[in-house]
């Protein structure tokens, strides 16, 4: 699996010598990172207008004095932010069980210390494609929602129905107008929306709108 060039790495980890080998491993495997020492280091650099605007995962220390790892991580989940920047603990023995309940939490994985380099990374790069994936699909939903957006209310009308597979006839009688203003708007919605089909548009609604 290839990492993309644009990914980063975030290391929060009160030990320095952990950090400055876990950067030089992620060097040597292409993969940008940025480090802190200290929960509310990271916490600071959030609140400071970062944007989840590029794959990332965080690597994080359970122990840590001050702002505790789990306690960070409870923030993150708070601010829905696991899912884009999905986290991997690193633990000690004695954490084991703590980072497995984090993991039915929403924590991405753990990795005991001392790790493997060849599966942490791996599993970086597995976190990173989640991350990836994330970000893409909220950028989809974001386009279909502009949209639909731009669409009169009348349209929307139309495009219920035509989603739903009722005929122009079926259409313009439920919502009395003529069958030649159904096309008009028909095709307009297609337009719009970006779709050649009623198929294509159903599909397009099930991703953007609630169940109706």
């Amino acid at each position: 699996m290839q990492p993309a060039p644009d990914a980063t790495v975030f290391i929060v980890d009160d030990d320095e010598g952990v950090r400055e080998a876990l950067a030089w491993l992620l060097r040597s495997r292409h993969l940008p990172s940025e480090r802190f020492a200290a929960g509310e280091d990271f916490e600071a650099m959030l609140a400071g207008g970062w944007q989840p605007g590029q794959p990332c995962c965080l690597l994080l220390d359970v122990r840590m004095p001050g702002l505790s790892g789990l306690a960070l991580f409870e923030r993150l989940a708070a601010q829905g932010l696991v899912e884009v920047m999905p986290v991997i603990f690193l633990t000690g023995h004695a954490d084991v069980p703590t980072a497995v309940g984090m993991v039915k939490r929403g924590a991405f994985d753990f990795c005991e210390k001392p790790f493997s380099d060849n599966a942490l990374v791996d599993r970086i790069e597995q976190a990173l494609a989640q991350s990836r994936r994330v970000l893409a699909s909220r950028r989809a939903r974001d386009r279909l929602a502009a949209r639909l957006a731009e669409l009169t209310e009348r349209e929307r009308d139309v495009m219920r129905l035509v989603a739903r597979g009722l005929p122009n006839k079926l259409i313009a009688d439920q919502l009395a107008i003529s069958v030649r203003t159904v096309e008009v708007h028909r095709a307009r919605v297609f337009d719009k929306m970006e779709v050649k089909s009623a198929v294509e548009l159903a599909n397009v609604l099930r991703d953007v709108e609630p169940a109706r």
